[in-house]
């Protein structure tokens, strides 16, 4: 009895989460006037909201835009975080632990703190209406060296001096030995880079003014706000699901390695 009621309660909380996405999906479907219903089972078929939603936006470009600079931010942090957190993990110098604590500390500021600076810098060095004022500023997260920091302290330490005794590089190691090992928390990484640059609204809306350079919330953003949408809620909620399909596709994909690395990063010393 406890066990059905525990699986009752799991099954009601996923209804509730899952039930307004599904209704989006649903509501970008029908004719604008059967979205008032609330119904996640639509008794017609109509593409009449996305037909339009093509019709006034490039949403197309602003794919295409989104997918280039989530995949190069991805990339970086990737590449970066794994460095540092190496270094943090398994290199021995004066200050590791005080670098360690000081990233930590930089997660509790918000993001409008550094807004203004960030924004001045970009300004001078002229990479305002540019790929490279979306994608440069965030090659390098806190939170993925900390994960990459616990995960390879997972990792035996006779791996690494093995490699080294083989005459491996301290790069070698890390993307010869430490990536093939570490799968779950680079996906975990991923998932987690890929999504915050893939959602990413307000920065975006300060340093790009061209709409050939927009990403997708920026230009859904401006859609549905700026008027270009004429209050028409289908087609709001069709460039919503656009806008959050891809996410979703990805994290149903990678779920499995995304759940082992958050049960198994803890904070080890």
């Amino acid at each position: 009895m406890k066990k059905a009621i525990f699986y009752l309660v799991l099954v009601f909380g996923a209804l509730m989460f899952l039930y307004p996405f599904l209704w989006m999906i649903t509501a970008s479907l029908v004719p604008e006037s059967d979205i008032s219903s609330f119904s996640i089972i639509p008794s017609t078929i109509s593409f009449n909201s996305y037909t339009q939603m093509f019709d006034k936006i490039p949403i197309g470009r602003a794919l295409l835009n989104s997918i280039l600079v989530a995949s190069s931010v991805t990339a970086g942090v990737l590449v970066f975080g794994s460095m540092v957190g190496y270094a943090l993990s398994r290199l021995e110098f004066k200050g590791r632990n005080l670098i360690f604590y000081v990233i930590i500390f930089t997660m509790t500021l918000p993001f409008q703190i550094t807004l203004i600076p960030q924004y001045i810098i970009m300004v001078k060095l002229g990479w305002i209406d540019t790929y490279l004022a979306l994608i440069v500023p965030y090659l390098m997260n806190a939170l993925s060296i900390i994960m990459f920091r616990q995960y390879f302290k997972s990792i035996p330490q006779d791996l690494i001096d093995a490699a080294r005794i083989d005459g491996c590089t301290e790069l070698g190691i890390i993307f010869r030995i430490l990536w093939p090992n570490a799968i779950p928390a680079l996906v975990t990484v991923g998932i987690i880079t890929f999504m915050a640059s893939w959602n990413e609204v307000l920065w975006p809306l300060i340093v790009i003014r061209d709409e050939e350079l927009m990403t997708m919330p920026q230009l859904v953003t401006l859609f549905v706000l700026g008027g270009r949408a004429e209050s028409q809620l289908g087609v709001k909620l069709a460039s919503a699901t656009i806008l959050a399909l891809p996410i979703v596709l990805a994290y149903l994909f990678f779920q499995k390695y995304f759940i082992q690395s958050m049960a198994s990063t803890g904070i080890k010393e």
